[in-house]
């Protein structure tokens, strides 16, 4: 398996956008993991009204990126359907349930900055 160059992740994260957008995915977030992850480079999340949207948004995403001659490795939870996540190799796409997405809040997992330490008090006298 060849790499992937920066310009294919950023034509692909553009094909994904746009495959959500066209089935009005909604709450669209990007979430970029270059220097954090070793899996992936970018995570994209959206919110699907009902279970049949969220896997629609997801078929749409693998469907547009395979049409586009990216490779799609994988997915999973189509079946349930409040759930589901696109591996596009580079990029990993979360669809979900808008309850899912609130439980699990991935945006703050990963893009949470370290809490500052406290400076030690220094008590005079």
């Amino acid at each position: 398996m060849k790499p992937i160059l920066q310009d294919d992740i950023e034509r692909l994260r553009k094909i994904a956008v746009t495959a959500l957008e066209d089935l009005k995915a909604q709450d669209i977030r990007i979430v970029d993991l270059r220097g954090k992850s070793p899996l992936m480079d970018l995570m994209i999340i959206a919110t699907g009204t009902s279970d049949r949207h969220v896997k629609s948004l997801a078929g749409n995403v693998a469907r547009c990126a395979k049409q586009a001659g990216f490779d799609v490795r994988g997915s999973e939870g189509e079946r349930e359907g409040e759930w589901v996540l696109v591996d596009l190799d580079d990029i990993v796409v979360h669809v979900m349930l808008p309850r899912v997405r609130d439980f699990y809040n991935l945006e703050k997992l990963w893009t949470a900055e370290a809490e500052p330490e406290a400076e030690p008090s220094h008590g005079q006298g």
